[in-house]
């Protein structure tokens, strides 16, 4: 209910702002100031990157080979028989010194915790810890559970499809050591994004999102954890009161509740954790619905403490502000079309006051290509016409995703029960796919065979 009135307070004061607004001054100058503002906080991000490099090439970090603190490695895994086994094989093969890995199977209906149990015994430092059916579902849940069996002074959250590089963890940690970072993101690839478009979008996706993220890191703003290759501190996890049972996105939620507490959340590009990407519209509609809506409650259910937090730097609140512009942008500007159609035709507005809020969309638009093109460029190492191609197509991409579904949430935090509806990820889709694709080509080679020896005989 707290969401809910709030979120209607927002949305009832942007209208009667931008009505009113209207009757006075161009609100056109409104949205173009907030376009403004945000153009001159990615500039001041993308300067902040390049003054750390330059310093970081002059200075590099001296990385302190005495902190070597244990880790305890969590899977989360639900009904995750097809990939589970090579994840926790390839995480085991990390060369790091001290470390656990604690596999969850939760509530499955395949085989995950047989396959679990295995490599529990296969390997001395797997754990495979079992959730009875009637254990409280979530993501949150499950992590919870597990930390009351980790040992480790940090914990390192992978998703059951993740793949990472042996020494992932030795690039991971140093990022940890200072006393007031709680938390450090390793950057995520799509590691079939070559499978179709929707793939590679999702990875072109990543790559932008690791744009904003550095930046963010640069200025030491709110950077965010995504789930899948976090490492978090127990001493942070133990401060804010682990993870949030009732949140559908764990990373999120424990984002801005470590900022609020005033812990610094840092991002490390080095660091590459490989994920599968969806291969199909309506599964990935309703990842990023779950992803989108969680984003959103957790700002209306910590404004209070945003706002009031006297642990949190000003340059995490300043920088948590410009973020949500991207989240209010849509709704203003679906208003302002709205209401100045409606003006229009009752002929209370000429017609070009209409096609001027036409172009502020456009401008938006190439805002979010140029960032596309800009991070495909520095982090995806695509050549400029490769670049400017695929920079087109996920704009388009992130316009049929992102604008509806910005939409949609709002409706339904006004309008809808609130529910915990996961929008579990299928993996192994992929292998899945290839191995009946593999067997349809051998049964086409049997057919043939067979009918040459028939034409034989």
């Amino acid at each position: 209910m707290k969401e809910r009135v709030l979120l209607f307070i927002i949305v009832f004061g942007l209208g009667v702002f931008i009505y009113i607004f209207q009757s006075y001054f161009n609100t056109v100058w409104g949205l173009a100031f907030l376009i403004a503002a945000m153009t001159i906080y990615a500039l001041c991000t993308n300067l902040a990157y390049k003054i750390k490099s330059r310093k970081m090439q002059k200075y590099p970090l001296v990385v302190n080979d005495d902190f070597k603190p244990f880790v305890s490695i969590m899977i989360p895994a639900h009904n995750e028989e097809t990939v589970i086994a090579q994840t926790v094989e390839n995480v085991a093969k990390l060369d790091y010194e001290s470390f656990e890995i604690i596999v969850i199977d939760d509530r499955s209906t395949d085989s995950t915790a047989s396959v679990i149990k295995d490599l529990e015994n296969k390997y001395d430092n797997v754990f495979a810890l079992i959730r009875p059916k009637e254990a409280f579902p979530g993501k949150s849940a499950v992590l919870n559970d597990a930390l009351k069996y980790a040992k480790g002074e940090a914990i390192l959250v992978f998703d059951a499809d993740a793949r990472v590089e042996s020494d992932f963890l030795s690039k991971l940690i140093p990022n940890l050591e200072p006393k007031d970072v709680g938390a450090v993101q390793a950057r995520k690839v799509i590691r079939n994004k070559d499978e179709n478009l929707l793939t590679r979008c999702q990875n072109n996706e990543m790559t932008l999102d690791t744009h904003f993220q550095i930046g963010r890191d640069s200025v030491k703003g709110a950077v965010e954890l995504r789930g899948n290759g976090e490492l978090i501190k127990r001493e942070a996890i133990d401060d804010i009161g682990g993870w949030n049972n009732n949140t559908i996105t764990d990373d999120l939620d424990m984002s801005t509740r470590l900022h609020i507490k005033g812990w610094d959340v840092r991002f490390c590009k080095d660091a590459i954790v490989y994920e599968e990407g969806i291969i199909y519209l309506l599964p990935l509609y309703r990842q990023r619905r779950r992803w989108l809506e969680g984003t959103i409650r957790r700002y209306l259910e910590y404004a209070g403490d945003i706002l009031t937090s006297k642990d949190m730097p000003l340059r995490v609140s300043l920088d948590l502000v410009a973020y949500i512009s991207q989240f209010i942008m849509p709704a203003w500007f679906l208003m302002e079309l709205l209401i100045r159609g409606f003006k229009v035709l009752a002929k209370d507005a000429p017609p070009h006051m209409l096609y001027s809020s036409l172009i502020i969309g456009c401008i938006i638009g190439i805002g979010f290509f140029v960032a596309a093109r800009y991070s495909l460029r520095r982090y995806g190492n695509l050549s400029r016409l490769d670049a400017f191609n695929q920079a087109f197509e996920t704009s388009i991409y992130l316009f049929i995703i992102w604008f509806p579904l910005v939409l949609f949430i709002g409706f339904k935090i006004l309008f809808l029960k609130k529910d915990m509806n996961w929008g579990k990820t299928a993996h192994g889709l992929v292998q899945r796919e290839h191995a009946i694709q593999k067997a349809k080509e051998k049964i086409k080679l049997a057919k043939e065979e067979l009918k040459k020896l028939l034409l034989t005989k």
